[in-house]
């Protein structure tokens, strides 16, 4: 596995927007280390290319890990499902020659955070 670690500094308005460099494989985990965003930080965490959503949640106010999943489908396009009428089956998402994009708001003024994004 890779770790990519990206350090985020937000501008005055508590937005900022940091990239990981370009990577392949699938999604383990995004681990969030809170330095000193504000309680209440919100993150929309996506693939840049297709904009695939890996993490989005609002009001983060401590360190967090995250293991992103998404749904399968059959070759028709219909969900696979545990039973019929079950729960979704899910698995990691891939990336391919991308870079995950972090972007953040209501971060505070200047403050800092740390996102370690684990790839197969």
């Amino acid at each position: 596995m890779r770790r990519y670690k990206v350090t985020v500094t937000t501008a005055a308005d508590g937005t900022a927007t940091a990239y990981t460099p370009r990577l392949s494989g699938k999604i383990q985990q995004i681990e969030y280390v809170k330095t000193d965003f504000a309680s209440g930080v919100d993150f929309t965490i996506t693939g840049e290319a297709t904009g695939i959503n890996l993490w989005t949640e609002s009001d983060v106010n401590a360190s967090a890990v995250r293991a992103p999943r998404q749904a399968c489908h059959s070759q028709v396009g219909a969900a696979q499902l545990y039973a019929s009428g079950g729960t979704a089956v899910t698995d990691r998402i891939g990336l391919s020659g991308d870079r995950v994009k972090i972007a953040i708001a209501q971060g505070g003024a200047t403050k800092i955070g740390t996102f370690h994004v684990i790839v197969d």
